[in-house]
């Protein structure tokens, strides 16, 4: 499904779309020449709005060349290749040595070729002491048999953990404290504008689009895989709208920060600008946490979200 996606020609936003992405520049305190990393970048947009609007210098890392000859590309055409690169990697095995990012950010691709507990220490590793680490990924919200999880993750080309899961993970890993945002509904309190939910291929793309995309797909997959493609597309879009048992988290932590510092910190930023929120404190082990109420899927018995946001609309899109 995210394959058909990247076959496209148009520069959409990754999950959550600017508004996501710019709340993670605020979260990281992204400043002028901070080090940068996102990994399964793909094209490299989020890059793009993170070194036009924030001055940092980025790095991306993708498994798919193809993806990086792109990113590449138009890094050079928009005169910003010399505070942009990228290289061909795997998010398990990143070609970076340690403790040289001031912020790193793993996309919905993170794990989808590896073990996602191998993936998030190699993000922690190439974290500078006291940097800050992110995830945007995929959860489930509700609960999914192991046989269901593992077909649903092959056509996504993700996969989804419980919140829970990706919180343990990031401690396991050397993150102290974990701080979460859900981003799954329609309007949350982190997005000043209704964002709609989940949209299908049909809905996404133009027909002149779906033309080049599937021309694209066949030379690629063949028509068997084309067809197979668009079987799944329906299959998730379906799951997606009707059952609501996916959705969008944001988490971030902080690496080698001392409790009572990531405690202050985590209170501070839990509430954003103009908003009120809502917050629970929770004792883990020895750690104490600061939870958005929105946050508190893994603690609920049920869940009711509003859809899930995958692709940023054309308002979303860089201007050039």
């Amino acid at each position: 499904m995210l394959d058909l996606v990247r076959l496209s020609p148009r520069l959409l936003f990754p999950p959550g779309g600017v508004d996501l992405y710019r709340q993670i520049a605020v979260l990281t305190e992204m400043g002028e020449d901070g080090e940068v990393l996102d990994v399964a970048c793909g094209k490299g947009v989020s890059l793009e709005y993170f070194v036009k609007e924030f001055g940092v210098h980025g790095s991306g890392v993708d498994v798919d060349p193809t993806m990086i000859e792109q990113a590449e590309a138009r890094s050079r055409d928009e005169g910003i290749a010399d505070r942009l690169q990228f290289q061909t990697g795997r998010s398990d095995a990143l070609p970076y040595r340690d403790e040289i990012f001031d912020a790193t950010v793993g996309e919905i691709g993170l794990s989808n070729h590896c073990e996602p507990a191998a993936a998030i220490s190699e993000l922690v590793r190439v974290t500078k002491p006291g940097g800050v680490v992110v995830l945007v990924q995929l959860v489930w919200k509700a609960p999914v048999d192991e046989q269901r999880r593992v077909v649903l993750a092959d056509h996504l080309g993700a996969r989804p953990l419980m919140v829970v899961e990706w919180k343990r993970l990031l401690r396991e890993s050397g993150i102290s404290t974990v701080h979460t945002e859900d981003w799954s509904d329609e309007e949350t309190a982190f997005r000043p504008t209704v964002a709609k939910p989940f949209p299908d291929f049909a809905e996404l793309f133009s027909v002149g689009e779906k033309i080049g995309i599937l021309r694209r797909a066949w030379t690629r997959w063949g028509w068997r895989g084309v067809r197979t493609v668009l079987e799944r597309e329906r299959e998730v879009h379906r799951l997606l709208t009707r059952e609501r048992i996916l959705g969008l988290d944001l988490l971030k932590g902080r690496k080698g920060e001392a409790a009572e510092d990531s405690v202050a910190r985590a209170e501070a930023e839990s509430a954003p600008p103009d908003h009120e929120s809502q917050t629970e404190t929770a004792t883990v082990g020895e750690e104490t946490v600061t939870v958005p109420e929105a946050a508190r899927d893994d603690e609920r018995e049920e869940t009711d979200t509003a859809g899930l946001p995958l692709f940023g609309s054309d308002a979303d899109k860089p201007t050039h």
